[in-house]
C-alpha cells in the first residue's frame, strides 16, 4: 500500500491540532486521561469502571486510579448500584460538570482566537472541509 502525501499531511496535521486542543484544560492539574474520563460521563450520565476502563482502554487498576484522583479532585462521585448492590456507578458532581463545560468553552476560545488569524478564504475552505472531515471519522 502506498502512503499518499495528503494522507500523511492530514494525519500529522489532524494530531497535531487534537494535541494541542486537548491541552487546553479548565483544570491544569488534570491529565489528558482524566479529562476524558470526565467528558464521557459527561455525554453518559454516569457509567462503571470497568465500562469506563474498556471505553478509554485502560487497565481496570489503572481506572480505578484516575477514579479516586477525580474523586479525591471532587469531580466524581461513586455510588452503588440499583441493580447490583456490589456494582458502582460513577457520576459527575456539580464541580465536574462546571470543569467539563468550563473546558468545552476554553477549548474553543482557544480554537475561535486561531481561526480569527486566518484570511477568510482559509475560514471558508475549512467551513467546506468540516463535513469531510466528519465524514472520515464516521466510521
Amino acid at each position: 500500500m502506498v502512503i499518499s502525501s495528503l494522507g500523511s499531511e492530514l494525519r500529522q496535521a489532524t494530531l497535531r491540532l487534537a494535541r494541542r486542543i486537548r491541552q487546553q484544560r479548565a483544570d491544569d492539574e488534570l491529565s489528558p486521561g482524566q479529562s476524558a474520563v470526565l467528558a464521557v460521563l459527561d455525554r453518559t450520565g454516569g457509567s462503571s469502571p470497568a465500562d469506563l476502563a474498556a471505553h478509554e482502554q485502560v487497565s481496570p487498576p489503572s481506572m480505578n486510579r484516575t477514579l479516586n484522583a477525580l474523586q479525591l479532585a471532587g469531580y466524581v462521585s461513586r455510588t452503588p448500584s440499583g441493580d447490583d448492590r456490589r456494582m458502582v456507578v460513577v457520576t459527575l458532581t456539580e464541580a465536574g460538570r462546571e470543569v467539563v463545560q468550563a473546558t468545552r468553552v476554553r477549548r474553543d476560545v482557544w480554537l475561535e482566537q486561531r481561526l480569527e488569524r486566518l484570511t477568510p478564504a482559509e475560514r471558508e475552505l475549512l467551513e467546506r472541509a468540516t463535513p469531510v472531515i466528519r465524514k472520515l471519522t464516521a466510521e
